[in-house]
């Protein structure tokens, strides 16, 4: 009974990646991103402001994520925490519904979206330090890369739905050739932005599992949470990160190449609108990443178990630099710097080769890198050590989308705006010599 009661729990805490994916899928890249290029008309202006509306939700971010990890592991209350942030998650992803071509606000829907996205990555926090609980050590790394592979199949799954049954076309019409089913107005383009209620939706639903069987641990005693005291202890174990070097080294590089493969997750479907004239393609595009990116999540947890996560993640972010830096030099005129005939085809596969290395890569990544997190943290304060984590992937989260946002104004440039990204991939890299497989095994 235990065992099947522990499998409940793993399958419960896998639904929260499931759930959640969508709001990467969707709206941060394949669908919503490039709905924002096509309505302002202009793939420079949508990248510059799709980079300081995330940057700003980043901010948010990068400040709290760490108080409330403290807070919730003084008050043993994560489920609770994750249910107000699912609600943040539901009403953001619901609001962008209303971003309709005439009349469109800007700023209006900005704030839903950081709304949503502010909600999301606070949940996942929570759910973050659940995983040491789910397992033995040796087993995370695979828990890991099976929860990683499982969001990617809701992905998917989500993106398939968008594009057949509510995603028009310019003609009008989904990728079946039919018009946007519950009677959804085209001209208005309510198929596409039908996005926001979806994910709102399948979120919703597909986190009943999670809250049905996952629990937090029962606690013999839970501490009074004293916040002031609580940010003064918080503000020490910060202090003292440079006497835990390979975790201090951990942190920085984390915050780099995650901040850098967001920076490819969040810019990828703009750029292809923006560079390739895609629109029905860039979902075609999601499609395989998304499935390259549960094949090696998976793969990824498995190596993660038999080899650790450094290697892992020391493969993965090689792979990501050299796509970066050819993502660079493809356009509709040239193929790493060979000219091309007009219709040509070349640059739309090429883009599609990397997307799915992309995809690859950056699955494997992510779930690798929450295992060696949970290596390098103190487990009395799993919580407070994924905020940090959330800090180290959010202190920069507003520089990788802000420095693209004013790359690509300065140049005027889409392919231009998107170098630094290569250079957060490349330092986040040098970062890891120092991180040791294991952890300083001492405490925060």
């Amino acid at each position: 009974m235990a065992e099947i009661s522990a499998k409940k729990r793993i399958w419960g805490w896998f639904f929260f990646d499931w759930s959640s994916q969508p709001y990467n899928t969707l709206l941060l890249t394949f669908i919503f991103g490039p709905y924002i290029a096509s309505v302002l008309g202009d793939g420079s202006k949508a990248q510059s402001a799709w980079g300081f509306g995330v940057g700003a939700a980043g901010i948010v971010i990068a400040i709290l994520a760490p108080i409330l990890g403290a807070i919730a592991d003084k008050s043993g209350n994560r489920v609770r925490w994750i249910w107000l942030f699912s609600a943040m998650y539901v009403v953001g992803s619901f609001g962008l519904w209303w971003s309709a071509p005439d009349g469109f606000n800007l700023i209006q829907v900005l704030l839903f979206f950081a709304i949503g996205l502010i909600g999301m990555e606070f949940a996942t926090i929570f759910t973050n330090s659940m995983l040491p609980d789910l397992g033995t050590e040796e087993e995370i790394g695979k828990i890991s890369g099976s929860g990683w592979a499982f969001g990617y199949i809701g992905g998917l799954i989500t993106l398939v739905m968008m594009l057949l049954l509510f995603r028009e076309g310019e003609d009008g019409k989904t990728l079946l050739d039919i018009d946007p089913i519950f009677g959804l107005d085209a001209a208005t383009r309510e198929g596409t932005r039908f996005v926001g209620p979806l994910s709102a939706i399948w979120y919703a639903v597909f986190m009943v599992p999670f809250f049905m069987w996952v629990k937090d641990p029962i606690r013999t005693s839970i501490e009074k949470v004293d916040i002031p005291k609580t940010l003064r202890e918080l503000g020490a174990n910060i202090k003292r990160l440079p006497k835990t070097p390979s975790l201090f080294a951990y942190l920085g590089s984390s915050m780099l190449y995650r901040d850098a493969l967001n920076g490819i997750y969040t810019f990828g479907g703009i750029y292809a609108a923006g560079v390739l004239g895609w629109t029905m393609e860039v979902g075609v595009f999601g499609i395989i990443a998304l499935i390259t990116g549960a094949i090696f999540a998976f793969i990824g947890g498995r190596a993660d178990s038999k080899f650790g996560p450094k290697p892992v993640i020391t493969v993965c972010i090689l792979v990501l630099t050299l796509c970066s830096i050819a993502i660079v030099f493809i356009s509709r005129e040239t193929l790493f710097f060979i000219p091309v005939t007009e219709g040509s085809m070349a640059p739309d596969i090429a883009f599609y080769a990397l997307g799915a290395i992309v995809g690859a890569a950056g699955g494997a990544v992510q779930s690798a890198s929450r295992s060696m997190m949970v290596k390098q943290a103190d487990p009395a304060r799993m919580t407070e050590a994924f905020g940090l984590y959330a800090l180290a992937g959010k202190a920069t989260s507003f520089i990788a989308p802000l420095s693209i946002g004013l790359a690509t104004w300065a140049t005027g440039s889409q392919r231009l705006g998107i170098t630094p990204l290569i250079v957060l991939f490349i330092i986040g890299l040098i970062l890891l010599k120092w991180v040791k497989p294991n952890g300083d095994h001492r405490p925060l």
